[in-house]
């Protein structure tokens, strides 16, 4: 079974880079690419993904409106938002709307591909150096903790900037597990995703 990937970037030639790196990998099937949204519906329709690569600074119908579209009409399409360090503006909308992940633009191709499969297995992928600059940008807030000892010790690994994968490694459990405690702490933080979880870690676990 294929994870299907879709690209948006109006870089051509990321896009060929990118979509030589998901042919290079018998896991992964491309299954198309756009210079921008403005066809999104046409293209989500047609190519019916499992994940979308999203650049966030097209022309046109930039990614962050994609991202809201396929939120809405494809909720079940999971998109990773490709930035660079310093969007700040953008990584920070793209929490408040749904993205599945984010990943910096100068990643490794083995981060791309497991940052990949973990969106695709319901997990959420974030970049440290994002994660950082998504704390600095909440305020603390009082609150009684919730987290069971695990769901902390997995909240705070995250926050750390280990991989679903890398979590579940340290703590000798599956990855399916860690899924499962994840899902849990966003339930008892009333949390939509990574970002605002691990916020929460350095207002009050840390």
């Amino acid at each position: 079974m294929f994870i299907k990937v879709f690209i948006y970037d109006d870089n051509n030639a990321r896009r060929d880079s990118l979509k030589a790196l998901l042919e290079l990998n018998p896991e992964l099937l491309f299954v198309g690419q756009a210079a921008d949204c403005s066809h999104i519906e046409k293209d989500m329709t047609l190519a019916m993904p499992d994940v979308v690569l999203m650049d966030i600074n097209m022309p046109n119908v930039n990614g962050l409106e994609g991202l809201i579209q396929i939120r809405k009409m494809f909720p079940h399409i999971k998109v990773l938002m490709q930035t660079v360090f310093d969007d700040n503006e953008n990584i920070f909308n793209s929490i408040r709307n749904g993205a599945s992940g984010y990943i910096l633009k100068k990643d490794t191709p083995n981060r791309i591909l497991q940052a990949i499969n973990e969106v695709y297995e319901g997990g959420a992928v974030m970049n440290p150096g994002i994660a950082q600059k998504v704390l600095e940008f909440f305020h603390p807030k009082k609150q009684k903790i919730l987290l069971s000892k695990r769901e902390t010790q997995v909240l705070t690994l995250l926050a750390e900037g280990l991989s679903y994968k890398m979590v579940a490694d340290k703590l000798g459990v599956s990855f399916h597990t860690i899924n499962t405690h994840t899902k849990n702490i966003y339930e008892k933080l009333h949390v939509q995703s990574l970002g605002e979880a691990i916020a929460y870690y350095y207002r009050h676990l840390e």
